[in-house]
């Protein structure tokens, strides 16, 4: 056993009590909403104007944005790239 370190990581204990997957996910979802709202922020976009220009309401991206909020769709993600002149990329790793 090492000395320098006691117990197991983060991501051990998570994984032990099943809840790795839903941190991660969680996780994922909040850095997708800061980026989505980092890009809305530099192109001075409202979130009236960038619900135009996904052709969806103000109460969806506002659950887009909501790093809190976990079910989006990955057609929700498009529509917010394209919005944004980016695109999605989705890949399993």
């Amino acid at each position: 056993m090492n000395k320098n370190r006691l117990g197991s990581s983060l991501d051990d204990f998570l994984r032990d009590e099943r809840l790795l997957e839903e941190a991660e996910a969680t996780a994922l979802k909040r850095v997708i909403a800061f980026q989505i709202a980092q890009e809305m922020k530099r192109r001075r976009l409202t979130k009236t104007a960038m619900a135009r220009r996904m052709k969806t309401s103000r109460a969806a991206l506002d659950r887009l944005l909501n790093p809190d909020a976990a079910s989006v769709t990955l057609t929700t993600l498009g529509r917010a790239a394209t919005a944004l002149g980016k695109k999605l990329r989705v890949e399993l790793a």
